[in-house]
């Protein structure tokens, strides 16, 4: 197995386990508050995180992309938190959020000219 395969496994397991928690959360909170504590919870792991990455050397450029790429993520999980809240079934909405992969298949078709093969 390539070790990317299994970075890629762990991540559909935490993915699920944080549906869970989406659900669980938005029962107590407001959309809002728990895109606090999710930035929060970010925060505890920079530490862990900070040991392996450096900002020396990098471009405005690339740390525009990081800061916009956190924007986006923070707006998208503020959307289902809002869904979930408003009383969707975890059932449902995270699997249909989970869709994003579609958008994004389109987006690197037209912006980055990428174009999969019927196997990928």
């Amino acid at each position: 197995m390539n070790h990317w395969m299994l970075y890629a496994a762990v991540a559909i397991v935490l993915w699920g386990v944080n549906g869970l928690f989406m659900k669980l959360g938005t029962n107590r909170v407001s959309a809002r508050s728990m895109v606090i504590w999710v930035t929060v919870g970010f925060l505890v792991l920079l530490p862990l995180l900070w040991k392996e990455s450096t900002l020396a050397g990098l471009s405005t450029s690339v740390i525009s992309v990081g800061l916009i790429a956190g924007m986006v993520n923070g707006l998208g999980n503020w959307a289902v938190f809002a869904c979930l809240e408003r009383g969707a079934k975890a059932s449902v909405a995270i699997p249909l959020t989970a869709l994003y992969p579609l958008c994004t298949v389109i987006l690197a078709t037209i912006f980055l000219k990428e174009r999969p093969s019927a196997l990928q």
